[in-house]
């Protein structure tokens, strides 16, 4: 069983829920989630291909699926660290604020609700989005190219390049033939994870 339903709270943010099922595939989105896994949080990177469903142990979920290059800015830690990972909060929090995070989600009979107040709460605290990712995502769904996006964006494509990498976790450089699609532009690149160690020191105090 799977369900979304988009949120009203957070912009461009889907809520979603599903029960454990074996065979089906996660598609790339563009997207990082944050997750409630059995009681536990987790964040879920930006994919560069399908991925099992089943590969998060556990027998229910849900989410909140959030807009290409907004998730960076509440997580506290750059998308490309996080590609085709699924990764404890626990290992990118420290563990007050992660105690903090799970009681508010707790708090909430639904457990989207919880993790809508959440990101609300981190959306709040981090301030503005980048709007530079913003714009290269809406120019590519709307049918530009990436050649066309590059030019408007940035000086050879260079910033373009550094909001992929930074806010959805890969630089947009696929061909040109490639148009309005930016789940396959900004989820083409792979690369070698960081040790979860890393990534906890790059991660701010986000206590919500």
């Amino acid at each position: 069983m799977y369900e979304e339903a988009l949120s009203a709270a957070v912009p461009g943010a889907v809520l979603w829920r599903a029960t454990a099922g074996g065979g089906s595939m996660v598609l790339p989105d563009g997207c990082m989630d944050l997750l409630w896994a059995d009681g536990r949080l987790l964040v879920a990177g930006p994919d560069t291909g399908p991925h099992p469903a089943g590969e998060v142990p556990g027998g229910t979920f849900a989410g909140i699926r959030l807009a290409p290059g907004t998730a960076p800015a509440l997580v506290g830690v750059p998308a490309h660290a996080l590609r085709d990972r699924r990764v404890e909060l626990a290992d990118l929090w420290p563990a007050r604020a992660v105690r903090r995070a799970s009681a508010l989600v707790e708090g909430y009979g639904d457990v989207r609700a919880g993790l809508e107040a959440l990101a609300r709460a981190r959306a709040a605290d981090a301030g503005a989005p980048d709007l530079l990712t913003a714009e290269v995502v809406a120019r590519l769904r709307a049918g530009e190219t990436v050649a066309a996006t590059a030019r408007a964006v940035g000086p050879g494509g260079c910033l373009a390049d550094q909001a992929g990498l930074a806010g959805s976790g890969t630089a947009p450089h696929p061909p040109d033939s490639v148009r309005g699609d930016p789940q396959v532009v900004l989820g083409r690149r792979r690369s070698a994870s960081p040790p979860s160690s890393a990534l906890r020191s790059t991660a701010p105090d986000p206590a919500p």
